[in-house]
């Protein structure tokens, strides 16, 4: 086996997984732009395609941070990372309903910035929880690389459970399950990968399904109790307007309704750049997807997928590529935390998944959601750019 000349960092930069990025933009603007005539008259004099650039430059200069580092020195702060992040969500809990923290849509999420805006620390835990998880699962198979017990596996079991619980938590009492739910599928993306005896995986996922078939059978008998200690009441409305949207057409199912007309009012071709006739409230954030079937139908709605298609494969080649398994787990992580967000924002304008608060990586309007996706993105430039290439002979 001989390894390639060389090469600088820079020069084994991923340039499709970045003019994927640069297209997921380049649809993000023209997106926003077809929908700010229709936006509410207290958003019309906000310039959204303009902040949108603004993130978007933001971002990639973001990503030349996190590449300048070298992944596997991400190990170093991981716990000062998380540490940080543990740190914001306290915080909103100290400052709840403040200036700094307000409530908004009956949730305590963001912090209201001077000269920034609106900032979601969830949406940074989740890169934190990538680093620090992906370092606990290296670390655990350095020491356990070969003749692993059930106890060994159960042992990483219970410290990639316990060091998510408290985020988990803390995000749930926003109350933010969105997300939540978005860090279980980083947990359990890495899971997969961790190698743990998939026994134990079917058991963990047996116990998960029991668990929600118990506070189903819960919610029949006993109501009050999950609106009481699990669920908050919009989150129950927002599982009714799923179900059944036609019967609450006027309340919580409106959106997937105007969802539902607007992607089948499509058509194929579309009605064209500003040409939509179906009113979204603030469209430009969970709803975009909608919009753009809209406007662009089938073949524009198929175009924005297969980017997504195209971009997750670019991130799982430099996964299997990576000859660091550290290198691997953070990249599998990043796959776990986009492939949902895109399954789910998605899933849920096409009635396939419960309406969430979640946006559509890289292209809904959202600072700290897009700021997140792209450091991700620079964390997966990262570890191909330093991934060294071999070419073997006889």
């Amino acid at each position: 086996m001989e390894m390639e000349k060389e090469k600088t960092p820079y020069q084994q930069i991923d340039v499709a997984l970045i003019m994927i990025v640069i297209l997921l933009g380049v649809v993000s603007l023209i997106a926003i732009y077809s929908i700010q005539p229709s936006l509410p008259a207290k958003l019309q004099n906000i310039n959204f395609v303009a902040k949108q650039i603004q993130w978007y430059v933001i971002g990639f200069v973001a990503i030349v941070v996190t590449m300048i580092i070298d992944f596997d020195r991400f190990k170093n702060f991981s716990w000062y990372l998380y540490g940080l992040g543990i740190l914001l969500l306290v915080g909103l809990e100290v400052f709840e309903g403040t200036d700094l923290a307000p409530v908004k849509n009956g949730a305590v999420s963001w912090y209201d910035l001077p000269f920034i805006g609106n900032f979601q620390p969830a949406e940074l835990m989740k890169i934190f929880l990538i680093i620090l998880l992906s370092k606990i699962i290296a670390k655990h198979n350095e020491i356990h690389p070969t003749n692993r017990t059930v106890k060994d596996d159960l042992y990483l079991v219970g410290k990639l459970l316990g060091v998510s619980i408290i985020p988990l938590a803390l995000i749930l009492r926003q109350p933010d399950l969105g997300t939540s739910i978005v860090l279980a599928a980083i947990i359990g993306s890495l899971l997969l990968v961790s190698g743990i005896r998939w026994r134990v995986l079917f058991g963990m996922v047996s116990t998960v399904i029991a668990f929600i078939g118990v506070l189903v059978f819960i919610y029949f008998k006993n109501p009050d109790f999950i609106l009481t200690y699990i669920l908050k009441k919009h989150q129950m409305d927002r599982f009714y307007g799923w179900l059944a949207p036609h019967e609450f057409a006027s309340s919580y199912g409106f959106q997937l309704i105007k969802s539902l007309v607007a992607i089948g009012s499509g058509q194929l071709e579309g009605k064209g750049l500003m040409n939509g006739q179906v009113y979204f409230p603030e469209a430009h954030t969970d709803f975009i997807f909608a919009v753009i079937g809209e406007q662009f139908g089938f073949i524009g709605a198929s175009i924005v997928i297969s980017l997504y298609f195209l971009l997750i494969y670019r991130m799982i080649h430099t996964a299997l590529e990576s000859h660091d398994p550290y290198g691997s787990y953070l990249c599998t992580g990043v796959i776990g935390m986009i492939t949902f967000q895109v399954f789910q924002n998605i899933g849920m304008t096409v009635q396939l998944m419960p309406i969430t608060g979640l946006t559509l990586p890289f292209i809904s309007y959202g600072g700290s959601s897009l700021l997140t996706s792209m450091i991700a993105i620079g964390i997966v430039l990262n570890v191909r750019s330093r991934t060294k290439k071999y070419m073997f002979s006889d």
